[in-house]
């Protein structure tokens, strides 16, 4: 197969998703066959629900959130996606329409490929399919600890786990997304949110900058708040 920059751009994009990391290159050219690239603007929808499934969307550059829309128009985001990850694959292995929303939060390239052929080639080689069952698991243990902490855990425990696991252990931290969307994450208004966050600075836990900079000052005490029963 020729390789022009096109195919190298489609080249980069598939190396850089952990379920394609273990093909070697001609494997790689494969996917890259029946993969081509969409750009999306901030704000614009990547895909609805209730569209056609079958396809798996690959964030190559950008970010995306997934979200859902409950029967009163209140948005629920489930995750922000990063590069390397991807989404729209429970309609690969289903003739369901999509169930969630992705929307691009900034300048976003996605990798596309289409799901027939890649189910193909997961049949071709199973280490693909085995990453995406992977893949998969992680996000449902991670969807029924959100379950659970929301149905369970009090709101200012909910904030704190949420700060500990976005600052990542350091001490000073950018928001990857706004207010709004991480408070209907956390399952809660962004009004209680921000007195939750406001609260947290009085006690000198965290201070506050601008829109989205917080900086961790206590991270034991937060960490004692997340433990707490």
């Amino acid at each position: 197969m020729q390789c022009d920059h096109h195919c190298e751009h489609h080249t980069s994009c598939i190396e850089h998703v952990p379920i394609f990391a273990s093909l070697n290159r001609k494997e790689r050219l494969e996917i890259v066959e029946i993969s081509s690239s969409r750009s999306f603007e901030k704000g614009e929808t990547i895909y609805r629900a209730g569209d056609e499934g079958g396809t798996l969307f690959v964030l190559y550059t950008g970010r995306a959130k997934l979200f859902r829309l409950n029967a009163n128009g209140k948005e629920q985001v489930l995750r922000l996606v990063e590069p390397g990850e991807f989404i729209g694959e429970l309609s690969l292995f289903s003739s369901l329409p999509l169930t969630d929303n992705a929307q691009a939060l900034e300048t976003t390239t996605m990798c596309v490929l289409q799901g027939q052929q890649l189910k193909e080639l997961m049949a071709k080689y199973p280490s693909i399919a085995f990453k995406v069952m992977d893949e998969l698991s992680r996000r449902l243990e991670k969807a029924e600890n959100r379950i659970e902490d929301i149905s369970l855990s009090s709101v200012t425990k909910r904030v704190a786990n949420a700060l500990l696991e976005l600052s990542e252990g350091k001490s000073e931290m950018l928001l990857p997304m706004t207010k709004g969307d991480l408070a209907s994450q956390l399952g809660m208004t962004q009004e209680t949110l921000s007195r939750k966050l406001t609260a947290l600075q009085e006690e000198g836990l965290i201070l506050l900058k601008g829109q989205r900079k917080i900086i961790i000052k206590d991270k034991a005490k937060l960490g004692e708040i997340s433990l707490a029963e």
